[in-house]
């Protein structure tokens, strides 16, 4: 599904942010990826998201190497990708039905395909009765269900979280994570960049770490490790 071959990626300014990196995620893995700040969590998530190119090396997904691929190609790639991000990123003056459809409508689909898929998102995050609600009128897990919704609409084969649960509280973040599980489980590819220990200690899935822009531990069903 995702595989990194020799990655490095130094910016402009000199700083290396990953060397030499060689990762290989399964179809239907679930993966955290933890580090410190700085370690080169979002620079992975970056060039996963063909946001940047790296300095050296391959980036294979299903198959197609998207170091390679052409600019107009960019936005059909990323058709296969659902992101949920800390700060959730929702359009302020939507409401929840109108936001998740709009991910939708980039995609062109028809308004009888939005109709449908919108509604069994929103169930499936348990926010069917708060569709006609506006952003500022949900709690932060509500939020954050919403930017779920968005990211799933389309059915993405790959969903990268990036600290999905770093601005909620605990339990509201184990119900996200909740939904998260259940999405891996119907057999979406699952990636995920964190500080949350506990629920990185508590779910037993694979772990790999990043210290410096290297890989320095890749774990089954591991723990939250940080290199000192």
């Amino acid at each position: 599904m995702i595989r990194f071959e020799n990655v490095t990626m130094v910016y402009d300014n000199g700083h290396r942010a990953l060397n030499n990196i060689n990762l290989t995620i399964g179809n239907g893995e679930f993966v955290f990826i933890v580090g410190e700040s700085g370690a080169g969590k979002s620079t992975l998530i970056k060039l996963l998201l063909k946001e940047i190119d790296p300095t050296a090396g391959s980036i294979f997904v299903k198959d197609m190497d998207i170091t390679k691929m052409k600019r107009k190609d960019i936005p059909y790639y990323r058709r296969g990708i659902g992101v949920v991000f800390q700060d959730f990123r929702l359009l302020p003056h939507k409401t929840v039905y109108e936001n998740v459809a709009f991910a939708m409508e980039i995609m062109e689909a028809s308004k009888k395909e939005i109709r449908r898929q919108v509604p069994a998102v929103l169930n499936m995050v348990g926010l069917a009765p708060k569709a006609n609600s506006f952003p500022g009128q949900l709690s932060g897990g509500e939020q954050q269900r919403t930017s779920l919704a968005r990211a799933l609409v389309n059915n993405p084969s790959i969903l990268i979280a990036d600290e999905p649960t770093g601005n909620l509280d605990t339990a509201t973040a184990g119900e996200i994570m909740k939904i998260i599980n259940m999405i891996n489980h119907r057999g979406t590819t699952v990636l995920m960049a964190t500080h949350a220990r506990e629920i990185v200690d508590s779910m037993k899935k694979r772990v790999i770490t990043l210290h410096k822009g290297a890989m320095v531990s890749d774990k089954e069903k591991g723990e939250y490790f940080v290199e000192a």
